[in-house]
Protein backbone atom coordinates (compact mmCIF):
# COMPACT_ATOMS: atom_id res chain seq x y z
CA UNK A 1 0.00 0.00 0.00
CA UNK A 2 1.27 3.54 -0.77
CA UNK A 3 2.52 5.78 2.00
CA UNK A 4 1.15 9.24 2.87
CA UNK A 5 3.39 11.05 0.35
CA UNK A 6 2.40 8.72 -2.51
CA UNK A 7 -1.24 9.01 -1.50
CA UNK A 8 -1.09 12.80 -1.55
CA UNK A 9 0.49 12.69 -5.02
CA UNK A 10 -2.26 10.34 -6.21
CA UNK A 11 -4.95 12.67 -4.84
CA UNK A 12 -3.41 15.64 -6.66
CA UNK A 13 -3.42 13.72 -9.94
CA UNK A 14 -6.98 12.55 -9.34
CA UNK A 15 -8.07 16.17 -9.10
CA UNK A 16 -7.21 16.40 -12.82
CA UNK A 17 -9.00 13.17 -13.77
CA UNK A 18 -12.61 14.53 -13.79
CA UNK A 19 -11.39 17.57 -15.74
CA UNK A 20 -10.19 15.24 -18.50
CA UNK A 21 -13.45 13.26 -18.45
CA UNK A 22 -15.51 16.48 -18.61
CA UNK A 23 -13.53 17.69 -21.63
CA UNK A 24 -15.19 14.98 -23.75
CA UNK A 25 -18.64 16.61 -23.58
CA UNK A 26 -17.34 20.16 -23.91
CA UNK A 27 -15.03 19.52 -26.88
CA UNK A 28 -17.63 17.42 -28.72
CA UNK A 29 -20.31 20.05 -28.15
CA UNK A 30 -17.88 22.77 -29.21
CA UNK A 31 -17.12 21.35 -32.67
CA UNK A 32 -20.84 20.88 -33.38
CA UNK A 33 -21.54 18.98 -36.60
CA UNK A 34 -18.05 19.51 -38.07
CA UNK A 35 -17.49 15.77 -37.61
CA UNK A 36 -20.44 13.31 -37.55
CA UNK A 37 -20.88 11.41 -34.25
CA UNK A 38 -19.83 7.90 -35.26
CA UNK A 39 -16.83 9.19 -37.20
CA UNK A 40 -15.82 11.40 -34.27
CA UNK A 41 -16.06 8.47 -31.84
CA UNK A 42 -14.11 6.20 -34.21
CA UNK A 43 -11.31 8.70 -34.78
CA UNK A 44 -11.08 9.44 -31.05
CA UNK A 45 -10.55 5.79 -30.19
CA UNK A 46 -8.35 4.94 -33.18
CA UNK A 47 -5.94 7.67 -32.09
CA UNK A 48 -6.21 6.44 -28.48
CA UNK A 49 -5.38 2.87 -29.54
CA UNK A 50 -2.37 4.10 -31.53
CA UNK A 51 -1.14 5.91 -28.42
CA UNK A 52 -1.71 2.86 -26.19
CA UNK A 53 -0.25 0.11 -28.40
CA UNK A 54 3.47 0.91 -27.90
CA UNK A 55 2.94 0.60 -24.13
CA UNK A 56 0.63 -2.43 -24.15
CA UNK A 57 1.65 -4.55 -27.16
CA UNK A 58 3.88 -6.95 -25.23
CA UNK A 59 1.22 -7.44 -22.53
CA UNK A 60 -1.48 -8.02 -25.15
CA UNK A 61 0.66 -10.74 -26.72
CA UNK A 62 1.58 -12.29 -23.37
CA UNK A 63 -2.08 -12.45 -22.24
CA UNK A 64 -3.63 -13.22 -25.62
CA UNK A 65 -5.13 -16.53 -24.47
CA UNK A 66 -6.84 -14.95 -21.45
CA UNK A 67 -8.10 -12.10 -23.63
CA UNK A 68 -9.43 -14.57 -26.19
CA UNK A 69 -11.21 -16.53 -23.45
CA UNK A 70 -13.03 -13.36 -22.38
CA UNK A 71 -13.63 -11.95 -25.86
CA UNK A 72 -17.42 -11.81 -25.50
CA UNK A 73 -17.23 -9.72 -22.34
CA UNK A 74 -14.54 -7.49 -23.88
CA UNK A 75 -16.75 -7.01 -26.96
CA UNK A 76 -19.67 -5.96 -24.73
CA UNK A 77 -17.40 -3.53 -22.88
CA UNK A 78 -16.19 -2.09 -26.19
CA UNK A 79 -19.76 -1.55 -27.35
CA UNK A 80 -20.84 0.05 -24.08
CA UNK A 81 -17.73 2.14 -23.52
CA UNK A 82 -17.05 3.42 -27.04
CA UNK A 83 -20.37 3.07 -28.94
CA UNK A 84 -22.97 3.85 -26.27
CA UNK A 85 -20.78 6.16 -24.17
CA UNK A 86 -19.05 7.58 -27.24
CA UNK A 87 -21.14 7.90 -30.39
CA UNK A 88 -24.49 8.01 -28.55
CA UNK A 89 -23.22 10.84 -26.35
CA UNK A 90 -22.14 12.80 -29.44
CA UNK A 91 -25.54 12.24 -31.06
CA UNK A 92 -27.30 13.41 -27.89
CA UNK A 93 -25.12 16.53 -27.65
CA UNK A 94 -26.66 17.65 -30.93
CA UNK A 95 -29.94 18.16 -29.06
CA UNK A 96 -28.84 19.25 -25.60
CA UNK A 97 -26.12 21.30 -23.90
CA UNK A 98 -22.79 20.25 -22.41
CA UNK A 99 -24.11 21.57 -19.07
CA UNK A 100 -27.12 19.25 -19.09
CA UNK A 101 -24.99 16.38 -20.36
CA UNK A 102 -22.44 16.76 -17.56
CA UNK A 103 -25.02 16.96 -14.79
CA UNK A 104 -27.06 13.98 -16.04
CA UNK A 105 -23.98 11.83 -16.76
CA UNK A 106 -22.73 12.37 -13.20
CA UNK A 107 -25.43 10.03 -11.88
CA UNK A 108 -23.79 6.89 -13.30
CA UNK A 109 -22.48 5.76 -9.85
CA UNK A 110 -26.06 5.87 -8.53
CA UNK A 111 -27.23 3.73 -11.46
CA UNK A 112 -24.51 1.22 -10.53
CA UNK A 113 -26.08 0.98 -7.08
CA UNK A 114 -29.52 0.40 -8.60
CA UNK A 115 -28.20 -2.36 -10.89
CA UNK A 116 -26.43 -4.11 -8.03
CA UNK A 117 -29.57 -3.87 -5.90
CA UNK A 118 -32.12 -4.95 -8.53
CA UNK A 119 -30.04 -7.49 -10.47
CA UNK A 120 -27.59 -8.86 -7.89
CA UNK A 121 -29.91 -8.43 -4.88
CA UNK A 122 -27.37 -6.47 -2.86
CA UNK A 123 -28.80 -4.77 0.20
CA UNK A 124 -29.47 -1.04 -0.10
CA UNK A 125 -29.51 0.83 3.19
CA UNK A 126 -32.22 3.45 3.81
CA UNK A 127 -29.59 6.21 3.72
CA UNK A 128 -28.27 5.11 0.33
CA UNK A 129 -31.85 4.75 -0.94
CA UNK A 130 -32.49 8.38 0.00
CA UNK A 131 -29.35 9.31 -1.92
CA UNK A 132 -30.52 7.43 -5.02
CA UNK A 133 -33.93 9.15 -4.90
CA UNK A 134 -32.35 12.61 -4.50
CA UNK A 135 -29.89 12.07 -7.37
CA UNK A 136 -32.59 10.82 -9.74
CA UNK A 137 -34.83 13.71 -8.68
CA UNK A 138 -32.01 16.07 -9.61
CA UNK A 139 -31.80 14.54 -13.08
CA UNK A 140 -35.58 14.92 -13.46
CA UNK A 141 -35.34 18.61 -12.55
CA UNK A 142 -32.66 19.15 -15.21
CA UNK A 143 -34.41 17.12 -17.92
CA UNK A 144 -37.77 18.81 -17.28
CA UNK A 145 -36.11 22.25 -16.92
CA UNK A 146 -37.89 22.62 -13.60
CA UNK A 147 -41.30 22.33 -15.27
CA UNK A 148 -43.40 19.50 -13.86
CA UNK A 149 -45.94 20.20 -16.57
CA UNK A 150 -43.50 18.70 -19.07
CA UNK A 151 -43.83 15.39 -17.21
CA UNK A 152 -47.60 15.42 -17.68
CA UNK A 153 -47.27 16.38 -21.34
CA UNK A 154 -44.39 13.96 -21.95
CA UNK A 155 -42.32 16.80 -23.43
CA UNK A 156 -38.77 15.52 -23.02
CA UNK A 157 -35.59 16.66 -24.72
CA UNK A 158 -34.29 13.68 -26.71
CA UNK A 159 -30.72 14.83 -26.14
CA UNK A 160 -31.17 14.70 -22.36
CA UNK A 161 -32.72 11.24 -22.63
CA UNK A 162 -29.81 10.12 -24.82
CA UNK A 163 -27.30 11.27 -22.19
CA UNK A 164 -29.34 9.47 -19.51
CA UNK A 165 -29.19 6.29 -21.62
CA UNK A 166 -25.41 6.71 -21.97
CA UNK A 167 -25.09 7.16 -18.18
CA UNK A 168 -26.98 3.88 -17.75
CA UNK A 169 -24.68 2.29 -20.34
CA UNK A 170 -21.62 3.41 -18.39
CA UNK A 171 -23.09 2.01 -15.19
CA UNK A 172 -23.56 -1.37 -16.91
CA UNK A 173 -19.99 -1.08 -18.22
CA UNK A 174 -18.74 -0.57 -14.65
CA UNK A 175 -20.61 -3.64 -13.41
CA UNK A 176 -19.44 -5.86 -16.30
CA UNK A 177 -15.86 -4.69 -15.75
CA UNK A 178 -15.87 -6.22 -12.25
CA UNK A 179 -15.52 -9.75 -13.68
CA UNK A 180 -12.85 -11.68 -11.74
CA UNK A 181 -11.19 -13.06 -14.88
CA UNK A 182 -10.75 -9.57 -16.27
CA UNK A 183 -9.37 -8.37 -12.94
CA UNK A 184 -6.39 -10.71 -13.35
CA UNK A 185 -5.31 -8.97 -16.57
CA UNK A 186 -2.96 -5.94 -16.62
CA UNK A 187 -5.15 -2.85 -16.37
CA UNK A 188 -3.68 -0.88 -19.26
CA UNK A 189 -3.59 -3.91 -21.57
CA UNK A 190 -7.24 -4.67 -20.79
CA UNK A 191 -8.14 -1.05 -21.52
CA UNK A 192 -6.34 -1.29 -24.88
CA UNK A 193 -8.21 -4.52 -25.73
CA UNK A 194 -11.55 -2.89 -24.85
CA UNK A 195 -10.67 0.17 -26.94
CA UNK A 196 -9.81 -2.07 -29.92
CA UNK A 197 -13.16 -3.87 -29.51
CA UNK A 198 -14.88 -0.49 -29.38
CA UNK A 199 -13.18 0.59 -32.60
CA UNK A 200 -14.46 -2.56 -34.31
CA UNK A 201 -18.05 -1.82 -33.24
CA UNK A 202 -17.79 1.75 -34.55
CA UNK A 203 -16.23 1.01 -37.97
CA UNK A 204 -19.39 -0.05 -39.91
CA UNK A 205 -21.43 2.89 -38.60
CA UNK A 206 -18.66 5.37 -39.37
CA UNK A 207 -18.31 3.95 -42.90
CA UNK A 208 -22.06 4.28 -43.42
CA UNK A 209 -21.87 7.84 -42.15
CA UNK A 210 -18.93 8.72 -44.40
CA UNK A 211 -20.53 7.25 -47.51
CA UNK A 212 -23.79 9.05 -46.80
CA UNK A 213 -22.60 12.53 -45.88
CA UNK A 214 -18.83 12.58 -45.68
CA UNK A 215 -17.28 12.46 -42.28
CA UNK A 216 -13.55 13.16 -42.04
CA UNK A 217 -12.53 16.42 -40.34
CA UNK A 218 -12.03 19.14 -42.94
CA UNK A 219 -10.17 21.75 -40.89
CA UNK A 220 -7.09 21.80 -38.64
CA UNK A 221 -9.36 22.81 -35.75
CA UNK A 222 -11.53 19.71 -36.19
CA UNK A 223 -8.45 17.46 -36.30
CA UNK A 224 -7.14 19.22 -33.21
CA UNK A 225 -10.42 18.47 -31.42
CA UNK A 226 -10.12 14.76 -32.34
CA UNK A 227 -6.55 14.60 -31.01
CA UNK A 228 -7.57 16.44 -27.83
CA UNK A 229 -10.43 13.97 -27.28
CA UNK A 230 -8.04 11.04 -27.68
CA UNK A 231 -5.30 12.49 -25.46
CA UNK A 232 -7.40 13.94 -22.64
CA UNK A 233 -10.82 12.27 -22.45
CA UNK A 234 -9.64 8.83 -23.59
CA UNK A 235 -6.02 8.00 -22.70
CA UNK A 236 -5.51 10.68 -20.03
CA UNK A 237 -8.78 10.26 -18.15
CA UNK A 238 -8.81 6.45 -18.21
CA UNK A 239 -5.12 6.18 -17.28
CA UNK A 240 -5.50 8.53 -14.31
CA UNK A 241 -8.58 6.64 -13.16
CA UNK A 242 -6.74 3.33 -13.31
CA UNK A 243 -3.74 4.87 -11.52
CA UNK A 244 -6.09 6.06 -8.76
CA UNK A 245 -7.65 2.62 -8.42
CA UNK A 246 -4.18 1.11 -8.06
CA UNK A 247 -2.96 3.66 -5.51
CA UNK A 248 -6.00 4.43 -3.31
CA UNK A 249 -8.67 1.95 -4.42
CA UNK A 250 -11.75 2.18 -6.69
CA UNK A 251 -14.14 3.60 -4.09
CA UNK A 252 -11.98 6.57 -3.11
CA UNK A 253 -11.12 7.17 -6.78
CA UNK A 254 -14.78 7.25 -7.78
CA UNK A 255 -15.43 10.00 -5.21
CA UNK A 256 -13.34 12.38 -7.32
CA UNK A 257 -16.03 12.06 -10.00
CA UNK A 258 -18.14 14.36 -7.82
CA UNK A 259 -16.04 17.15 -9.38
CA UNK A 260 -17.50 16.44 -12.84
CA UNK A 261 -20.27 19.06 -12.55
CA UNK A 262 -17.84 21.71 -11.32
CA UNK A 263 -15.41 21.15 -14.19
CA UNK A 264 -17.91 20.33 -16.91
CA UNK A 265 -20.39 23.10 -16.21
CA UNK A 266 -17.57 25.60 -15.66
CA UNK A 267 -15.96 24.80 -19.02
CA UNK A 268 -19.34 24.89 -20.79
CA UNK A 269 -20.01 28.38 -19.44
CA UNK A 270 -16.48 29.70 -20.10
CA UNK A 271 -15.71 28.15 -23.50
CA UNK A 272 -19.16 27.55 -25.01
CA UNK A 273 -21.03 30.51 -23.54
CA UNK A 274 -23.80 28.29 -22.18
CA UNK A 275 -26.24 29.81 -19.70
CA UNK A 276 -27.01 28.59 -16.20
CA UNK A 277 -30.59 28.64 -14.98
CA UNK A 278 -32.15 28.16 -11.57
CA UNK A 279 -33.18 24.60 -12.42
CA UNK A 280 -29.51 23.78 -13.15
CA UNK A 281 -28.49 24.87 -9.65
CA UNK A 282 -31.42 22.99 -8.08
CA UNK A 283 -30.70 19.84 -10.07
CA UNK A 284 -26.95 20.06 -9.38
CA UNK A 285 -27.57 20.36 -5.63
CA UNK A 286 -29.90 17.34 -5.61
CA UNK A 287 -27.53 15.26 -7.75
CA UNK A 288 -24.44 16.02 -5.64
CA UNK A 289 -26.16 15.52 -2.28
CA UNK A 290 -27.68 12.30 -3.56
CA UNK A 291 -24.35 11.05 -4.93
CA UNK A 292 -22.56 11.70 -1.65
CA UNK A 293 -25.32 10.05 0.39
CA UNK A 294 -25.54 7.03 -1.91
CA UNK A 295 -21.90 6.29 -2.63
CA UNK A 296 -19.60 7.96 -0.11
CA UNK A 297 -17.20 5.32 1.27
CA UNK A 298 -17.20 4.50 4.94
CA UNK A 299 -13.44 4.96 5.08
CA UNK A 300 -13.45 8.52 3.72
CA UNK A 301 -12.33 10.00 7.06
CA UNK A 302 -9.39 7.61 7.14
CA UNK A 303 -8.46 8.60 3.59
CA UNK A 304 -8.54 12.29 4.47
CA UNK A 305 -6.37 11.65 7.53
CA UNK A 306 -3.86 9.87 5.32
CA UNK A 307 -3.95 12.76 2.84
CA UNK A 308 -3.13 15.19 5.66
CA UNK A 309 -0.39 12.92 6.93
CA UNK A 310 -2.17 12.37 10.24
CA UNK A 311 -2.28 8.61 9.94
CA UNK A 312 0.54 6.24 9.04
CA UNK A 313 -1.65 3.20 8.79
CA UNK A 314 -3.18 2.12 5.54
CA UNK A 315 -6.72 3.10 4.73
CA UNK A 316 -8.93 0.08 5.48
CA UNK A 317 -10.52 -1.37 2.38
CA UNK A 318 -14.16 -0.70 1.66
CA UNK A 319 -15.96 -2.50 -1.11
CA UNK A 320 -18.44 -0.12 -2.62
CA UNK A 321 -19.70 0.92 -6.06
CA UNK A 322 -17.31 2.56 -8.46
CA UNK A 323 -17.86 4.09 -11.85
CA UNK A 324 -16.28 6.44 -14.41
CA UNK A 325 -17.88 8.45 -17.33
Amino acid sequence: MPGPAETRRAYLLLLVMPLFFSSNLVIARGIGDAVPPFTLALLRWVVAVLILLPFTWSALIAHRLALKASWRRIAVLGFLGMWVCGALVYIALGATTATNGTLIYTTSPVIVLLIETLVFRKALSPWRLVGVVLALAGVAVIVLKGDLGALLKLEFNLGDLGIAAAAAGWAIYSVVLKDQKLARLPTLALFAAIAIAGVITLVPFALWETLGRGGLPATPGAWGAVIALALFSAVGAFSLYQYGVKMVGPTITSCFLYLLPLYGVGMAVIFLGESLHSYHFAGMALVLVGLVAATVPLDLVGALRQWLGLANSDVPPHKGPSSMP
